[in-house]
């Protein structure tokens, strides 16, 4: 028998929580994620072989240890242990890296605290999944898509904030702060989020035996998801470049674009959240997608800054179709494994980190105008990828991949 939804005042107690947990995950990641690069070079006197190495181990070894605890989590009722863990490895690893300044030991640390920190992230929407699925499902992309703005509102606030510290206190500083950050993160798990559900293969009929989409679907998916999320980040990754050598401006004027960017999408995140109550995701994160087509094709002939930032919109419309509604759609279509659906959506941005690095290579030596032709290509890609993907359910089995 299915068990009885939860009622509406314990949910709403177990998502302020999470709400906290998403703004300090977004505070800690957003002080030390921009500013990585700089550490490297800086602090630890890596040079560009070693750098490089760096940027791009520690972003696959995130994936490799976010994919084997999202199944994990799916298989046992161990979720919250496993929040506990990741806040826990997130704080030893930032308070370890306040101090070291040794290449290898801080790869190790790397490859090991902090990329377990990094399954904080799918796991907790994971969790959140399960609560908002058990008060009213209709209503649990909304949610999510709401949890996801505030780990965006942290990151419009973050980096500006991490700036002034590390000019004024230094590596040690930043670093400190994201390791209170994770403390706090162990503290209110502990406190205020109990375990939830049950393995998938025994929890309630609504979920676990649930029809699931089809391998062919999912890995899709996936590949579109990754490719869009390529041309994203090869465009904040080229942006400052662009406008500066291509359009005539300068650093300045590309952060102001970027974080024009970032204010637009946070009302428009919630309000696709609004929308996923009456529209279907597919069509939403389509339309996302179109949008993001359009903005890479005004980026390739744009002949001002302005005409740049006035397409802002489009970009900011799909960070928020995409960005707040994707592993929705993903734990949708894995409803018996909501951390393996989550993880392979959130895996798609490090990947795309990895897969962007030899594009804006072929940027830096053919011009910056070129990436947004890359990433133009590489939309349209993902639409097509996206929409190929039939949805075409199986029955969910215990143990059965798909």
């Amino acid at each position: 028998m299915a068990a009885p939804p939860a009622a509406p005042d314990r949910i709403s107690r177990r998502l302020l929580p999470l709400a906290l947990i998403f703004v300090a995950v977004g505070i800690s990641t957003s002080f030390v994620g921009p500013y990585l690069a700089l550490f490297l070079s800086d602090a630890i006197h890596a040079g560009p072989v070693k750098t490089t190495v760096f940027l791009v181990v520690a972003p696959l070894s995130g994936v490799a240890v976010s994919w084997a605890v999202g199944r994990l989590s799916d298989r046992r009722p161990i979720r919250r242990r496993l929040l506990i863990a990741g806040a826990l490895a997130g704080a030893a690893g930032m308070a370890a890296t306040a101090f070291v300044r040794d290449y290898w030991v801080l790869f190790a640390l790397t490859i090991t605290l902090t990329a377990l920190a990094g399954t904080l992230f799918p796991q907790t929407f994971a969790y959140a999944r399960q609560v908002l699925q058990r008060g009213d499902p209709k209503r649990a992309a909304m949610g999510i898509s709401s949890l996801r703005t505030l780990f965006s509102v942290a990151w419009v606030a973050g980096p500006p904030l991490a700036a002034l510290l590390l000019a004024e206190r230094g590596f040690a500083y930043t670093y400190g702060l994201a390791a209170i950050m994770y403390v706090a993160v162990a503290l209110i798990v502990l406190r205020f989020l109990p375990e939830v559900g049950r393995p998938a293969g025994h929890a309630e009929p609504v979920e676990a035996d649930a029809p699931e989409a089809g391998r062919w679907t999912i890995l899709l998916l996936i590949a579109g998801f990754t490719v869009v999320q390529t041309a994203m980040t090869l465009n904040v990754q080229a942006m400052p470049l662009f406008v500066s050598r291509e359009l005539g401006g300068s650093v300045r004027d590309a952060g102001l674009i970027l974080g024009l960017c970032a204010a637009i999408e946070i009302p428009l995140m919630l309000g696709f959240g609004a929308l996923s109550t009456r529209v279907p995701l597919r069509a939403l994160i389509l339309f996302g997608v179109v949008c993001a087509i359009g903005y890479q094709g005004i980026a390739l002939v744009a002949g001002s800054i302005w005409v740049l930032a006035a397409a802002q919109l489009l970009s900011a419309t799909f960070i928020a179709a995409f960005g707040g509604l994707s592993i929705s759609y993903m734990q949708d279509l894995l409803p018996g494994h909501p951390g393996r659906a989550t993880t392979l959506v959130t895996n798609t941005f490090p990947i795309g980190q990895i897969l962007a690095a030899p594009a804006f290579g072929l940027a830096q030596q053919f011009g910056f105008r070129l990436a947004y032709g890359l990433n133009l290509g590489l939309c349209v890609l993902g639409l097509l990828l996206i929409l190929a993907a039939r949805n075409r359910r199986v029955p969910n089995r215990t143990g059965q991949n798909t």
